[in-house]
């Protein structure tokens, strides 16, 4: 069986590509493609092309793994493994050239499903900052040759935490109203707008907590890896795994804090 450091390195070649024709589709102008859960929600041509590349290398190298992808669905194997696949992750700022976007690549066993699945390799590549996050299960995180650890020794009061919100107007003012809550006891709050850059900003030290409603599977497939890796608490509510209800990932000691306020 092929081994999680073989996965990691096929997830990174492939994404390093399909980051680069994100980065050339988008300096010759984007056009949206469709609108998905409402008008906020929206694909661009890019989107579909740049996972149409992943799903392909991945049938060539992979062919008998499964497939889970944002924008055309799944598809199933024979192998145990699932490649879980978010083309551009982050695709509003793609939309208006904000470089935080990026190409989430991870594969797992089991089910596509992350309160059952065991992740084995994680790529998060942001081609318009150049960088590259990786992991292997057990094998630590990465972000290119520089190994990966959470902050330590965090206070709560000292800490600065990242968030998302989801596309439903009314589903932002709940959101929105946690927010103003928690704001007055942490050092600051931060919203990039990219589910698996925020992941892997808590496993780089960026963030010291990072919480969000409504994740995809592939939302968070490689980013929740990498930040487990380097050292993050990542779960849901009651110690289950993240999952579409909540997902948290933070540094030990902050975890508690934020799911008595966030959960």
């Amino acid at each position: 069986m092929t081994g999680a450091l073989e996965l990691r390195d096929i997830a990174e070649t492939i994404a390093r590509e399909a980051g680069e024709l994100a980065f050339a589709r988008r300096a010759e102008g984007v056009s949206i493609a469709a609108s998905k859960s409402s008008l906020e929600d929206v694909v661009t041509e890019a989107d579909r092309e740049v996972e149409t590349l992943i799903r392909a290398r991945l049938a060539d190298l992979r062919p008998d793994d499964a497939f889970l992808g944002e924008e055309s669905g799944a598809e199933g194997g024979s192998s145990g493994l699932t490649w879980v696949v978010d083309p551009i992750d982050g695709t509003v700022n793609y939309l208006y050239g904000i470089p935080d976007y990026c190409v989430s690549i991870a594969v797992v066993e089991g089910e596509p499903d992350p309160l059952t699945w065991s992740a084995i390799a994680g790529v998060v590549f942001a081609p318009a900052k150049g960088e590259l996050f990786r992991a292997a299960a057990g094998s630590g995180a990465f972000r290119g040759d520089e190994r990966l650890a959470v902050n330590t020794d965090v206070r709560a009061e000292l800490a600065l935490i990242g968030t998302g919100f989801g596309y439903a107007a009314e589903k932002r003012v709940r959101q929105a109203a946690v927010v103003g809550s928690l704001i007055a006891e942490v050092r600051d709050i931060r919203r990039i707008g990219a589910a698996a850059l925020d992941l892997c900003s808590v496993a780089c030290g960026r963030l010291d907590g990072y919480y969000e409603w409504g994740l995809n599977p592939w939302d968070q497939a490689a980013g929740a890896l990498i930040a487990r890796e380097a050292g993050a608490r990542v779960e849901g509510r009651g110690g289950a795994p993240s999952d579409r209800e909540l997902t948290i990932a933070a540094v030990p000691e902050l975890f508690d804090f934020l799911l008595e306020r966030v959960g």
